[in-house]
C-alpha cells in the first residue's frame, strides 16, 4: 500500500511539475491574464479537470511561480549582506549574483518583470509580499550602522527598497541583453523545486548559494551584458555615495 501511495505522489508531483513548466514557457510570449487553464493542460496532455488537482486557478499557479522564482532567494540574499566588506565588494557580489540568476533562469525572472504590475492581483500581490521580504532583509542588515549615524528606521526601509527596485530593474536589464531564451533554461526555478533546479535542490533551500548557469546558458551579447553590469555598478555606487551624506529629517 505504501508503494502504491508513494508512486501515485511521485506522479502527482511530476505532473504539477510539468504544469508549471508549460505555463511558464507559454508566459514567454503572453501576460498570465491571458492565458487559459486549457491551453496549460493541452501542452501538458492531461484532462483540464486534472489542473484543479494541483491548482484552485491560473492564478494559483502563477503565485507558485512567483514563490518559485523568488521565495528561495533569500538565502542568498542573506549570504551577500553577511559577508560584505565594504560597498563596492557588496555591489560586485550584488551584480554578479542578479547577473547568474538571469543567465540560470531568464523566464522566471522574464515572468516576474511583466507580472509585477501585471492584471492578476494575486500575483502582483505574491510578488509585492516577496520583494517586501527582501527589503525587510536589507534593512535589518543596514539598521545597526545607520541607526547609529542617525537614520530613523523609516529612511533605512526606504533605503532598502531603493536597493531591492534596483536589482528588479537591473535583473530587467540583463534579460534585455539576451538574444533570446538559451536553448538550455532549466526548469524548476531558482529554488531549485523537484528536480530541475540545481543540483537537485529542493523547493525551499536555503543554502545561500546562487544558482549557477550551465555552460552556454542565457550567454546573451558579451558587450551588452558588460555594459549592463557596468551601468548597475555606477548606479549602486551613487545610491551608496547619496547614503553617505544622507540627514534623517
Amino acid at each position: 500500500m505504501s508503494h502504491t501511495l508513494g508512486v501515485r505522489q511521485a506522479q502527482k508531483q511530476k505532473t504539477r511539475r510539468a504544469l508549471l513548466d508549460a505555463g511558464l514557457r507559454l508566459l514567454e510570449d503572453q501576460s498570465l491574464s491571458s492565458l487559459g487553464l486549457r491551453e496549460v493542460t493541452r501542452v501538458v496532455g492531461v484532462a483540464p479537470a486534472a489542473f484543479y488537482r494541483h491548482f484552485r486557478d491560473m492564478s494559483d499557479l502563477g503565485v507558485a511561480l512567483v514563490e518559485e522564482s523568488l521565495g528561495s532567494l533569500h538565502g542568498v540574499v542573506r549570504v551577500i549582506l553577511a559577508e560584505r566588506d565594504g560597498d563596492e565588494q557588496l555591489i560586485d557580489a550584488t551584480v554578479e549574483a542578479v547577473a547568474e540568476l538571469v543567465r540560470g533562469y531568464p523566464a522566471h525572472i522574464r515572468f516576474i518583470a511583466r507580472e509585477r504590475h501585471g492584471g492578476v492581483r494575486p500575483v502582483r500581490e505574491a510578488i509585492a509580499a516577496e520583494l517586501g521580504r527582501f527589503a525587510d532583509e536589507v534593512a535589518e542588515a543596514f539598521a545597526p550602522q545607520l541607526t547609529a549615524e542617525g537614520w530613523s528606521l523609516e529612511d533605512v526601509r526606504m533605503l532598502a527598497e531603493l536597493y531591492v527596485d534596483h536589482m528588479v530593474m537591473t535583473a530587467t536589464a540583463f534579460l534585455e541583453a539576451q538574444p533570446g531564451e538559451p536553448s538550455g533554461a532549466q526548469s524548476g526555478g531558482p529554488s531549485g523545486a523537484q528536480s530541475g533546479g540545481p543540483s537537485g535542490a529542493q523547493p525551499g533551500d536555503q543554502s545561500g548559494e546562487p544558482p549557477q548557469a550551465q555552460p552556454g546558458e542565457g550567454a546573451g551579447d558579451p558587450e551588452a551584458v558588460r555594459r549592463v553590469a557596468a551601468t548597475a555598478r555606477r548606479q549602486l555606487l551613487l545610491i551608496s555615495l547619496g547614503r553617505r551624506h544622507w540627514r534623517t529629517g
